[in-house]
This record gives structure tokens, C-alpha cells and sequence, in this order.
């Protein structure tokens, strides 16, 4: 191989999924959007005691852009802002 060639991609250059930890608030926030019914930022906020803006952080920045979950957010009469996770994202449950 001559200097300047690009080589071919090994296994170890592959990224490699990124899987939280189970009991963390992250797992318990990504259990909440895999219900059916998803979670609102209020039960959200309820369950792991952060701020709303903390969480719509999370989903924004940890969920959708770090993890790449196909996070799918909506407005519902009586309940504000639900997100959801696709459930064809094929992610096992964390809990």
C-alpha cells in the first residue's frame, strides 16, 4: 500500500452502538416513550423529578443526536407535548 491510499474500514473502525445503562433515568425515559401511548413532558418530568426544559433536552439532544432514536414528538388536547419512540426502531427494552 502506498502513503496517501485510503484503507479499507475494519471491524474496529465500525461505530459501535451505543446502549444505556439499565436503572439509569435515561433507560427510565426511554421505557416511557416506548409505550404505546408515549409520555408527556409532564409524566416525564414526574418520574425522573428534572426541570421540562431538562427534558425536552434529553430527548433533543441525548435521544434524537447522540443516539440516534427515531424519537416521534406530537401535540395531544389535554396533555401538551407526548413523545414516542417508532416502534419499528427494533430497540429492546431497557427496564
Amino acid at each position: 500500500m502506498a502513503d496517501g491510499e485510503p484503507t479499507a474500514p475494519g471491524p474496529e473502525d465500525a461505530p459501535k452502538p451505543v446502549i444505556p445503562r439499565t436503572g439509569t433515568r435515561q433507560a427510565q425515559i426511554i421505557a416511557l416513550l416506548q409505550r404505546p401511548e408515549g409520555a408527556a413532558t409532564a409524566e416525564i418530568v414526574v418520574e425522573t423529578g428534572w426541570a421540562a426544559h431538562s427534558v425536552r433536552g434529553m430527548v433533543s439532544g441525548t435521544l434524537k443526536k447522540k443516539l440516534g432514536l427515531p424519537v416521534i414528538s406530537e401535540k395531544v388536547a389535554g396533555r401538551g407535548t407526548v413523545y414516542r419512540l417508532d416502534a419499528a426502531c427494533g430497540l429492546a427494552s431497557l427496564t
